[in-house]
Parts: structure tokens; C-alpha cells; sequence
């Protein structure tokens, strides 16, 4: 019988590791049908696609029950081709208020449950640690803490490895030198996001650029994002240029540093060794809602991972033009500090590990799918 196997992704950040894990398969079980929802990466892999990922990329509370019937409708397509199609194994990446009701219906039909890009447990939403430990089969751990973190709580898990070092080819990279005067505009790949940070990064850069008037400065497009749509939040700025997402690594490592929306990118930021001021903004409900949940002193990965704020963070209401052009003018004012947090930067590499996730959760899928 042909091996099958459900991959779910539901955000745009997490395709492009869907697609290496799709790649890494389909070596390992030539002829492996590789079925579920996922963005332009996985859909170039070959992806069986039911949704897009992009079409669910939505951040904060108020800006989710907006959508909330759309939702539920791909919930129950989803379910009803489960129990159709009945896959090997379900690998589910991140997005668990979407996920965890695919999970439930995967063990109720007797599919083996892969947990990739786990939900982030240890920093809010401990309630969850249940779910986990009666629903899913094995956890993919891709932070160095979380296995024990796991297994503490008798949840089947694995510290496989982080996939951005599957992504990022450092090697070459490593080649290429910061230019002092080149700053990188991350504004990430959501488009509430988008939309609020944007046009505070791009007023930043204009008032920099004022002062130093030698400044190259590059907003990078995520993937599945529509540069038009980027341009509507921009400044016409003669300094400003547009970076495709093919090309974001090659950018970002020349840069000396970037304005970045918290999420995967400020690690990007951190392997890359590029200095990043962070910001977060959502809807004030949101906002309120998640001081209440949310049990970790820092916003980006890399300051956690480190245990300590190497990356200024400015949330809600400092996530203005006027507080990030003051710390974005002490860099460039003084390069001494740019220096500093490039060297605590290293340590970043060290504790996420070697290139091993994607193959070590290839492996575990196939242990999965041949146990079952």
C-alpha cells in the first residue's frame, strides 16, 4: 500500500521549512504521496494542496474571530478528507489553535500524531501541556530547552534541531562582511503586521537617512507576500530599495543592522549575526489578552534563548518611530555596541545546534508511519 503522509501548516514563516521536510520524505520513500495545506514552497514541492497557508496568516485575538467562519469551514474539509484519505501520519507545524482540532480527529481515526514546531507551551498556554501529552504522538523540538520541558511532563519528545540551519547556507554567507551604512527593514509576512509596523520602520529610516545621508536602506520581502502590498505601507524614500525573499540571507548579511517585527526572523537576524531593534504590535485587546498568558520576559527567540535582552524589544504602544530612532541612532552612533551584540550573537549557534532538524524529523516520521 503507497505510504501517505498529511502535512498541516497553516503560516507563511513555517512553508519554507514544510517544503525541506517534503524534500527529505520524498528522498527517503521515492513515490511517498505528501498531501495538506501549505504555502508557495510546498506547493513548488509538490504538495497535494487542499488550502493555502498564506489564506490563514493572521496574528493577534480580534484579528482571528474576524475570520473565524472561513476557519471553521477548512476545519471541516480537513476533517472530512482525514477520514477519506486516511494518511500514514499527520505532521502538524505550529498554529495549534487550528492544529489541535486536526490532532484530535487524527486520534480518533488511529492516525499517528507528529508535532513540528510544537506550540510554545513553556512561555503561555500551559493548559495546552494535556492536550499534547493524550493527543500527539511524538513533539519535534526545534529550541534546545524544550525537550526536557517535555518529557518532564511525560510528553513524548525530541530535540531535532532548529530547520533555519537547514535554510540558511552560512558557509557562503559567512563570505560576505556588514556594511556600516546599510540597515535591513524587516516587516515580517502577516499583514496586520505589515500594515502597523511598516509605516513606522519606513519614518525611521527617512529621519536616519536625514542625518546620515549615506544610508542604504532595504525592506525585505518575506515569502508569500505581495511587494505592491508592501509598497502601499511605504514611504517614497530615495534611499529605500526592495529585497525579494530570494535574496533576503545574501541582504541581511551585509547589513549592519534591521528593524524586525518580532517572529522568526529576529533568529534569521541572530544566525545571520545582524543586530536587530525588535518591535510587536496588535490590537489592544489582543495585547491585553496576552499579558495575561504569556509567562517569558522577552518577546524575540534569540533574547530567550540567551536568557538575557541582547535585542532591544519595544512593544505596543513604544513600538513608535520616535523610541526606535533613538535606539537605532545609538548603533549607528556607536558602532562599539553593534560590535557587542554581534559577538553575544555567536553564542545563538551554538546552543540551536547542527543542520540535523529536518532529517531527524523525516526520521521520526517514518519510524511513525512504519510503527503504525
Amino acid at each position: 500500500m503507497r505510504k501517505s503522509v498529511w502535512i498541516n501548516v497553516c503560516e507563511s514563516s513555517a512553508d519554507a521549512y514544510g517544503a525541506l521536510l517534503m524534500q527529505e520524505l520524498q528522498q527517503m520513500c521515492p513515490g511517498m504521496r505528501i498531501m495538506g495545506m501549505g504555502g508557495r514552497a510546498m506547493r513548488r514541492q509538490g504538495l497535494e494542496t487542499v488550502y493555502r497557508a498564506e489564506d490563514l496568516s493572521l496574528v493577534g485575538l480580534t484579528e482571528v474571530v474576524t475570520a473565524l467562519p472561513r476557519i471553521a469551514g477548512y476545519l471541516r474539509e480537513i476533517k472530512r478528507l482525514l477520514r477519506r484519505e486516511r494518511p500514514s501520519v499527520l505532521v502538524l507545524m505550529d498554529a495549534p489553535d487550528f492544529n489541535f482540532r486536526l490532532a484530535r480527529e487524527a486520534c480518533r481515526l488511529g492516525i499517528p500524531v507528529i508535532y513540528y514546531i510544537a506550540p510554545q507551551v513553556w512561555a503561555w498556554r500551559r493548559s495546552r501541556i494535556k492536550f499534547l501529552r493524550e493527543f500527539v504522538h511524538r513533539v519535534a523540538c526545534i529550541f534546545p530547552f524544550e525537550q526536557d520541558f517535555f518529557l518532564s511532563r511525560g510528553i513524548v519528545a525530541r530535540y531535532v534541531g532548529h530547520p533555519l540551519l537547514d535554510l540558511i547556507h552560512l558557509p557562503e554567507l559567512n563570505l560576505i562582511a556588514p556594511q556600516e551604512n546599510r540597515i535591513a527593514l524587516l516587516p515580517g509576512s502577516r499583514k496586520k503586521e505589515i500594515a502597523s509596523l511598516l509605516p513606522v520602520f519606513t519614518d525611521v529610516a527617512y529621519k536616519l537617512s536625514l542625518k546620515h545621508p549615506d544610508l542604504s536602506i532595504g525592506i525585505v520581502q518575506a515569502p508569500g507576500v505581495d511587494r505592491d502590498f508592501i509598497k502601499s505601507h511605504t514611504r517614497d524614500l530615495s534611499c529605500l530599495e526592495f529585497i525579494s525573499p530570494e535574496n533576503r540571507h545574501t541582504y541581511l548579511k551585509s547589513c549592519s543592522m534591521a528593524l524586525a517585527v518580532s517572529g522568526t526572523i529576529t533568529l534569521e537576524c541572530a544566525i545571520l549575526d545582524v543586530p536587530a531593534i525588535v518591535a510587536y504590535k496588535v490590537s489592544w485587546p489582543s495585547y491585553m489578552a496576552g499579558r495575561m498568558l504569556i509567562d517569558v520576559p522577552y518577546i524575540s527567540m534569540p533574547n530567550l534563548i540567551l536568557d538575557r535582552g541582547v535585542f532591544p524589544e519595544f512593544i505596543q504602544s513604544r513600538a513608535n518611530s520616535k523610541e526606535l530612532l533613538q535606539a537605532a541612532g545609538s548603533w549607528l552612533d556607536h558602532p562599539r555596541r553593534l560590535a557587542d551584540v554581534r559577538h553575544e550573537l555567536a553564542q545563538v549557534k551554538d546552543l540551536l545546534g547542527k543542520k540535523t532538524a529536518t532529517r531527524n524529523t523525516a526520521e521520526m516520521i517514518m519510524q511513525a508511519m512504519y510503527a503504525s
